[in-house]
């Protein structure tokens, strides 16, 4: 039988023996962590381990490990990135290819020696004036083609280590001036401008095997529903921005959208997105999540499938070279 079309977090840094049975009956496709499920290596290893162990194969676990504030793994066990907007800013031209290489492969070198294997990164969204403050900096810039750039090089960095990436937040959340934790935007930018901008950074990446959704009204493509919940939108990230692969939805949980979690989830499923993501670890909610849900449409199995089948073991390479590179380009001593 098809596993869950769910990623679930869980409530602490161990998983309780309620958490285990639930999870053996849920079956999510994969598992995601935040800073509460984070104490130290050997934790988090055992963490990984006991969540596999509890569905009984080697389902995907996810992890925010942007850099900056959004940074599940942190000193003093872990290296601290910064916000890669500032980061990209901050380096010469020549060097930013590089750098995001560098800044993948060491974040993958942290994930995959405590069992994660998919990172949520790159974001592709594009810097505008409206950008909201919660977004603005976890971006890497506002010209379309600059910012493929540096994502393709953090995305090949990351899969050199055996991470895999999730690009976020299709079709681009960057016009948007409200936090979507918070409350829905509605962007009234016309079609050929998010064409030709927001929506290029992710046709130029549409080979990646998963995606993110945002939760956006787009009104020029579906003034009602947000692109989560809008088959419009949805048929438009497969058809016109090319993106084949597993699409998740962004936290099912977020305020963005309305109506009772049962109800979000059954309209982004409806609407073509492959998996929902419920993050907070909360029981009764993940309860309600899996069974609107349901299991992973033949489409999304067959995604899930090219998905998983990119997972590499991590290619050795010399880390502490590496960080000692990283951090000479960061003070401006590359080689650009």
């Amino acid at each position: 039988m098809a596993a869950s079309a769910t990623i679930l977090g869980c409530s602490g840094p161990r998983l309780t023996p309620d958490e285990k049975r639930f999870f053996a009956k849920a079956d999510p496709w994969g598992f995601i962590l935040f800073g509460r499920n984070v104490e130290a290596p050997d934790q988090l290893r055992a963490l990984c381990a006991d969540l596999r162990t509890a569905i009984g194969r080697n389902a995907p676990i996810l992890i925010d490990q942007e850099g900056g504030r959004v940074q599940r793994l942190r000193s003093p066990h872990w290296q601290e990135f910064p916000p890669a907007l500032d980061q990209i800013t901050a380096l010469r031209p020549s060097d930013v290819a590089r750098a995001m290489w560098l800044r993948g492969r060491l974040i993958a070198h942290d994930l995959a020696d405590v069992g994660i294997d998919v990172n949520c990164a790159p974001n592709l969204d594009l810097v505008t004036p409206q950008t909201h403050v919660f977004l603005k900096n976890r971006c890497y810039g506002s010209d379309p083609d600059r910012v493929a750039l540096a994502a393709r090089a953090l995305v090949d960095g990351m899969a050199q280590g055996g991470v895999l990436a999730v690009m976020k937040h299709m079709p681009g959340h960057g016009r948007a001036g409200l936090d979507t934790h918070h409350a829905l935007p509605r962007i009234s930018t016309g079609r050929d401008d998010l064409y030709r901008h927001d929506f290029a950074p992710f046709a130029a990446l549409n080979d990646l095997p998963m995606a993110m959704t945002a939760h956006i009204v787009f009104e020029a493509i579906d003034a009602e529903a947000p692109a989560t919940c809008s088959d419009t939108v949805i048929d438009l990230i497969r058809r016109d921005i090319g993106f084949q692969g597993l699409l998740m939805t962004d936290d099912i949980s977020m305020q963005a959208l309305t109506g009772s979690l049962c109800a979000r989830s059954a309209a982004a499923i409806s609407a073509g997105c492959d998996v929902v993501l419920h993050c907070n670890g909360v029981q009764l909610e993940m309860a309600e999540v899996t069974a609107a849900a349901g299991v992973l449409s033949a489409a999304a199995q067959s995604r899930a499938a090219v998905a998983l089948a990119a997972r590499t073991a991590p290619q050795p390479v010399d880390i502490k070279a590496l960080r000692a590179e990283f951090d000479a380009m960061l003070r401006g001593q590359g080689d650009g």
